[in-house]
């Protein structure tokens, strides 16, 4: 038994309460762990191959992971809820969502591929691009994953994603103390995704059964691509706003660009982790808090608001006034251009707190469904803006757009769709005297 696992036993919590807090307690060790492993794979990988290379690498990576989010289809939220259920069998379930990630994902290696051999006049990007987007096959057997989410068993697949973290780690300095290739590198990303989807079938294999039980259901089938298809677009709409913009600056600039724009970017996703780990604690406080009363729910949820925005937005300030020496003592005097985009792009943490918040309230009360607008007109403000002024301002540009486009989600959108303009009132009125409540995160938990 884990220290977590023990204290939980002192706490005498009910079966049901004591699963969730295991399964946040693994979810957050994973996290923490991807992405602290991760800034430091970043790091020395990115010192190594230079701004020009390292920028490739990455518009490579997130010029895949458009696809890939088009091949998932909106079908993991789906098998979750179905799988929790109970009403279908989980094999057929599994076996179902398999085989369709599978028949997408080769659509969508096939579509990637040939669409950057179609906008690339480098034949070198396109072949790096056919390497990398294997892993949209590979990662198919994310539907274990899912299984053990719907179990509340997140357990087994973080401890592979740990081993898989840790492995890949230690390959990659492999690679840079021989003098590994820009491609062995990708092919080093790639067997990323065969490591740890392999750790899902050992968990599988080991806790659940085998492999030869899922079954394909045809018309089950045609249910869940029906169900997952308005997921698919909300889906596709946040990857683009939030990822679109490192391959527009590779299309439209050049690859080097893309580096000093991804050694910021490494920095903003561990800061935008404070809020979504706030989002994800507070929400089942707000659930309960409703159940028993709109007056207190509602202010509960104003102070939930006003805490994870002005919080946030104190870390982005130290961020910003920092960038200099976070950029200098990591990445290197090479990537020193990424200092100006960092002191604006950290703030993108403080506009995904605003957003991330109305959008936890949003799903306690049950207003998800219009949930698209919000993210559709982000993405529109995203494509149209960085079309608008790349060209002529550069990567400063993009930092500015990908705050600029989360304030259009997450916010100005709520004053345009009718559901949602009491959430505008709310943010509005944290954005203005939330710093008020900076120092009461106690009272948020309390009951009255």
């Amino acid at each position: 038994m884990n220290p977590f696992s023990r204290l939980l036993s002192r706490l005498r919590l009910s079966k049901t309460n004591e699963a969730i807090a295991q399964n946040l307690f693994w979810a957050v060790l994973g996290k923490v762990i991807m992405l602290m492993s991760g800034l430091f794979v970043g790091i020395v990988v990115a010192r190594y191959l230079g701004p020009e290379r390292y920028g490739l690498m990455d518009y490579v990576i997130s010029y895949v992971f458009l696809f890939q989010t088009v091949a998932i289809f909106g079908l993991d939220a789906i098998e979750v809820r179905e799988e929790a259920r109970g009403k279908q069998s989980f094999q057929v379930v599994i076996g179902t969502a398999f085989l369709l990630k599978v028949v997408l994902g080769v659509v969508c290696v096939l579509a990637a591929i040939g669409t950057s051999f179609v906008m690339e006049a480098d034949g070198y990007t396109t072949f790096l691009v056919a390497i990398y987007s294997l892993s949209i096959v590979l990662n198919s057997l994310n539907v274990i994953r899912n299984y053990f989410t719907a179990l509340v068993q997140n357990e087994y697949v973080v401890k592979a994603e740990i081993a898989r973290t840790l492995i890949g780690m230690a390959i990659k300095v492999g690679l840079l103390l021989v003098g590994a290739s820009l491609t062995v590198f990708i092919a080093a990303y790639l067997f990323d995704a065969l490591l740890v989807n392999s750790g899902y079938l050992m968990a599988y294999h080991v806790k659940i059964g085998r492999l030869r039980e899922w079954r394909f259901d045809y018309s089950y089938a045609v249910f869940m691509l029906k169900e997952g298809f308005p997921l698919l677009l909300t889906s596709a709409a946040v990857i683009v706003y939030q990822r679109i913009d490192h391959v527009m600056i590779g299309q439209m600039i050049d690859k080097e660009a893309v580096g000093y724009y991804s050694v910021a970017s490494r920095f903003v996703e561990i800061l935008i982790y404070v809020p979504m780990m706030l989002a994800q604690t507070i929400t089942p406080v707000l659930v309960r808090k409703r159940e028993e009363s709109e007056q207190v729910y509602v202010r509960k949820g104003q102070q939930f608001m006003n805490f994870s925005l002005w919080t946030t937005f104190l870390i982005s300030l130290t961020t910003s006034l920092l960038a200099y020496f976070l950029v200098r003592f990591t990445f290197g005097t090479a990537y020193l251009p990424a200092v100006a985009v960092l002191q604006v792009m950290a703030f993108k943490a403080a506009s995904v707190a605003l957003s991330n918040t109305a959008g936890a309230m949003l799903v306690v009360e049950g207003l998800q469904r219009y949930a698209i607008f919000r993210d559709g007109f982000g993405c529109v403000v995203c494509v149209g803006l960085n079309y608008l002024l790349l060209p002529r301002y550069g990567i400063m540009a993009a930092a500015g757009i990908s705050i600029a486009s989360n304030v259009a989600a997450g916010y100005l959108a709520d004053a345009l769709i009718p559901a949602y303009r009491h959430l505008f009132v709310r943010q509005t009125r944290a954005l203005l005297f939330g710093w008020k409540d900076l120092v009461k995160i106690k009272s948020l938990l309390q009951s009255r």
